[in-house]
């Protein structure tokens, strides 16, 4: 039986190890496949650049439209990246008919809807294996793996780059902007770090590991973020003398009044396994309620893991390019016409979880006796309370409080009134808790 035939777009680092995976395990590839996959062409920007992957029997072009409309193509591989050209030649080789498999999380999760929709008019699939936590194969997992569960909730360190500054804070106590300094010159940031360290790449993740574990629409609109650009060594230290580790996380959790999206820096007990996802390393743990709690780790980037993943793809959908349209695995693991469209994305105000509080107050007496009323008159109940040494050179003292659950509203409101206070100086540090229980 002929091979498949594929077109990259795109033949940097993940393109070129896409092809060095295809040729380096063709054999292996083609017995679980049932055919072999060949690359045929790639789109490419600079047809003399040097390549990392042979290219032998392939055509190079710089026309990425000419590899779309290539009538010899089945598949089509967009690692463009980005939600502008990206979007154009996707929605192109849909609606020519070809097969697309991507790495691309932010085109999923901000058109996912509409490219699902065209791909079921013209017959074909949009796989997007990779787009979320490189290798670690977490889409399949929860589409397939665990389709016999009522998933609850989910929680990961989707992001490596948040996951390395925050994991050097905590083992070498290290400044925020001097990590992501190395981290940046280690190329684990981009030259422009906004979406690693401000949430906006786990946040799109998270957009997509939810749609599939709930049978919602996507909806990146309405996930609410925030960064890790205000935690400081002393906040990682406070939060080790409490038990806890810091962690950039994104949460999905079902509710009975609708479904939480959020992606923040997270107080997590030290002796859960996430907690102790090091470095650049990635981990999504999901709770069903047949399975219980199940942990997926692995390499979150890197071109050859983020490859081995595109190449699942590709083999799932070789094997696909028989079957009946209508009885394919759904995009979103949920039948099209089965997704709940109407169930309500919670506002932050409306989430419960605990808190970490750390305020910079004067040493005299009185202080700790009018935030604590601030918080009882609001039912804030406190776990937790530690007053530190001041900085040297310091004439403020650290205070640190441990709240059980309350709704984020009244946290807000607590907040507004202890910054109000004459003995309290500059903005109260909050960062969420979760037990992950």
């Amino acid at each position: 039986m002929e091979p498949v035939k594929v077109g990259l777009l795109g033949l940097r680092t993940v393109g070129g190890c896409t092809v060095n995976v295809l040729r380096r395990n063709g054999d292996e590839i083609q017995r679980r496949a049932g055919r072999g996959i060949e690359v045929v062409a790639a789109a490419v920007r600079d047809l003399q650049r040097p390549r990392i992957c042979p290219t032998d029997g392939m055509r190079l072009t710089e026309d990425a439209l000419a590899v779309v409309r290539d009538p010899e193509i089945d598949v089509v591989v967009e690692l463009v990246g980005g939600t502008g050209l990206a979007l154009d030649l996707v929605q192109q080789a849909i609606s020519s008919g070809k097969h697309v498999v991507t790495a691309n999380k932010a085109l999923i999760a901000e058109h996912g809807n509409e490219l699902f929709a065209l791909a079921r008019e013209h017959g074909v699939m949009v796989a997007f294996e990779a787009a979320v936590a490189g290798g670690i194969p977490i889409i399949k997992a929860i589409r397939e793996g665990l389709a016999g569960n009522s998933i609850e909730w989910i929680a990961g360190i989707i992001n490596g780059t948040g996951n390395f500054i925050l994991t050097e804070m905590r083992d070498q106590g290290r400044q925020f902007a001097d990590v992501l300094s190395e981290a940046q010159r280690l190329g684990y940031a981009e030259a422009d770090p906004t979406l690693d360290v401000g949430g906006g790449d786990a946040a799109h993740k998270l957009t997509i590991l939810a749609s599939i574990a709930f049978g919602i629409p996507l909806r990146f609109d309405q996930v609410y973020m925030e960064g890790i650009t205000h935690i400081t060594p002393q906040d990682v230290r406070h939060a080790e003398r409490l038990g806890y580790s810091i962690k950039h996380l994104g949460i999905a959790r079902r509710t009975d009044g609708g479904v939480q999206l959020r992606v923040h820096p997270t107080l997590i007990p030290a002796r859960r396994l996430l907690a102790n996802v090091d470095g650049v390393m990635n981990a999504v743990l999901v709770q069903g309620d047949a399975v219980g709690p199940t942990l997926y780790y692995g390499a979150g980037a890197g071109a050859e893991a983020t490859a081995s993943a595109v190449v699942a793809d590709l083999v799932d959908v070789v094997r696909t390019l028989t079957t009946d349209p209508e009885n394919r695995v759904p995009h979103l693991a949920f039948q099209a016409d089965a997704l709940h469209g109407d169930l309500a994305i919670l506002p932050m105000a409306e989430v419960e979880t605990a808190y970490y509080l750390r305020l910079q107050a004067d040493d005299c007496p009185g202080v700790m006796a009018e935030v604590t009323q601030i918080l009882g008159d609001r039912g804030i109940s406190i776990e937790a309370i530690q007053q530190q040494e001041p900085e040297p050179g310091e004439v403020r003292v650290p205070i640190i409080f441990l709240t059980q659950r309350v709704r984020e509203s009244s946290m807000d409101e607590a907040i507004a009134s202890i910054e109000a206070l004459g003995s309290i100086h500059g903005e109260v540090t909050r960062i969420r808790v979760e037990t992950l229980s």
